[in-house]
């Protein structure tokens, strides 16, 4: 399970609206438990993709450096990545999964409809290795003040898990 809190988790869909029609791009910052990751922080990273930045995304290895020192600095770790889709579904493509290389991770993707954010999900990479890698979808509990907590099944979110592409 991934859980984050609701300003994250509207911070990263506004992130995708401002960008459209290019991709966004970012890494989540918190701590690993057996129950999941915990996303303390999001931060915005650039898209350095300049052949295709309408639907493909690269963070530039300095950046991502500076982002894991500063996670370190505030005794955090790495524990996801976000990213959108622009005009298309929030699902995983083949290039987002060739390219997804950090196991136990996880990966955040909005679908922004003409420059709207519609539908929210995530996918978790497993495995041990490239050869056996896989992403599975994760449920997200999203934590808002004075709330408590609410799951991907809550309407009032616009987290849909069930959001697929046919096989």
């Amino acid at each position: 399970m991934l859980k984050l809190t609701y300003s994250d988790y509207k911070s990263l869909r506004a992130h995708g609206e401002e960008t459209y029609p290019h991709e966004c791009c970012g890494v989540l910052l918190g701590n690993s438990a057996p129950d999941g990751n915990r996303v303390r922080q999001i931060v915005r990273a650039g898209n350095t993709r300049t052949d295709s930045a309408h639907n493909r995304y690269n963070i530039a290895p300095e950046e991502l450096i500076r982002i894991q020192r500063q996670a370190r600095g505030l005794g955090l770790d790495i524990v996801g990545f976000y990213h959108s889709h622009p005009d298309c579904p929030a699902q995983w493509s083949q290039t987002d999964f060739n390219e997804a290389h950090w196991v136990g991770c996880s990966y955040i993707i909005t679908r922004v409809d003409q420059g709207k954010a519609a539908v929210t999900n995530s996918f978790r990479l497993t495995g041990t290795n490239e050869e056996d890698k896989q992403f599975i979808d994760e449920p997200v509990e999203i934590a808002v003040d004075g709330v408590g907590t609410i799951g991907p099944e809550e309407s009032s979110i616009e987290f849909k898990q069930q959001e697929r592409e046919p096989a």
